[in-house]
């Protein structure tokens, strides 16, 4: 534990000091730098697999010994390099168990923002509501209901909300994904209180994502960065994350699907709907529809100059 923990902040320090100079030689095997660049993915990625967590006391306790009893702040230190492209702040947070937990939180904060995310959870069962449970569509059966797509203020799992446009945090897929989903999805399955946040964002873009198209949809939203492979690719991996998983409550996301779900089974929104996936769903079907209107009214035109002629 002692050597996993050294070697976890040696690593943490060196790629987020940014410095082109790191006192490694130039082709040290792990710390050089341009070694650095091609490894440290793939050392985060180990970092974040639950049978590799180490409890985070192990760390403190190593930064206590190395600056001679002053704690230095090991949540922001793994924050900065979970997150590097994003300003979180990391110095609230308290009582984190190891790496894990502390990127799981992470996932959930937006810009300086601190709050303790482990809310208790609801005493409903989970899975069901109040009210009858709400038909989610793809999202491209959202868009021909009339529904947009914009992307959050922030980049936490939490952020969704819909008000007639449906707001998700921008999300980057890459090969490291599936593995970090997995993981924390098990975490929050194993420890009661640590809510439930990811799975039910993860069950929800499954929801909404049932093929490519829904996933090159998002993307020219702006909602997802696809560094992952082709859109069909990625609607795979979205698709199989759920499978055997019980899909827990979220009130948050329990009530966007319900808004979504009514503003869906409005007459309006049902007729547009049908109007675009039957007649608009392609350029002909358009010109064959324009043909048909166009038809209609020189038959009424027709018909008035002939009434008019008789009379």
């Amino acid at each position: 534990m002692i050597t996993d923990g050294c070697f976890m902040l040696e690593i943490m320090r060196t790629v987020t000091s940014g410095e082109k100079n790191n006192g490694y030689a130039p082709d040290d095997p792990i710390f050089s730098i341009h070694r650095l660049e091609y490894i440290a993915p793939y050392i985060k990625r180990d970092m974040l697999l639950l049978e590799n967590q180490l409890p985070l006391l192990v760390l403190y306790q190593l930064v206590a010994i190395a600056n001679d009893g002053k704690e230095d702040n090991v949540n922001e230190l793994i924050g900065k390099f979970c997150f590097p492209h994003e300003k979180k702040e990391f110095k609230g947070l308290d009582s984190c168990l190891h790496v894990m937990d502390v990127f799981r939180q992470g996932l959930l904060m937006g810009p300086k923002e601190v709050e303790d995310v482990r809310k208790e959870q609801d005493p409903r069962p989970q899975g069901h509501s109040e009210e009858a449970e709400p038909i989610i569509r793809s999202a491209n059966e959202f868009s021909e209901a009339g529904i947009k797509f914009e992307k959050s203020k922030t980049r936490s799992l939490k952020d969704i909300s819909f008000g007639g446009v449906l707001k998700l945090p921008l999300f980057m897929v890459d090969d490291t994904t599936e593995s970090m989903f997995l993981n924390v999805m098990t975490f929050e399955r194993l420890h009661i209180n640590a809510g439930n946040e990811v799975t039910s964002y993860v069950a929800f873009m499954d929801k909404i994502i049932n093929n490519e198209e829904d996933v090159a949809l998002l993307h020219t939203e702006g909602i997802i960065q696809n560094n992952f492979g082709s859109d069909k690719a990625v609607a795979d991996l979205f698709n199989s994350l759920c499978t055997d998983v019980t899909l827990p409550f979220n009130k948050n996301l329990d009530d966007v699907q319900q808004k979504i779900s009514k503003h869906c089974k409005t007459r309006w929104n049902i007729w547009r709907a049908n109007l675009n996936h039957n007649y608009f769903k392609s350029p002909w079907t358009i010109l064959s529809l324009i043909a048909a209107f166009f038809l209609f009214a020189l038959t009424i035109i027709q018909t008035v100059y002939t009434l008019l002629s008789y009379y």
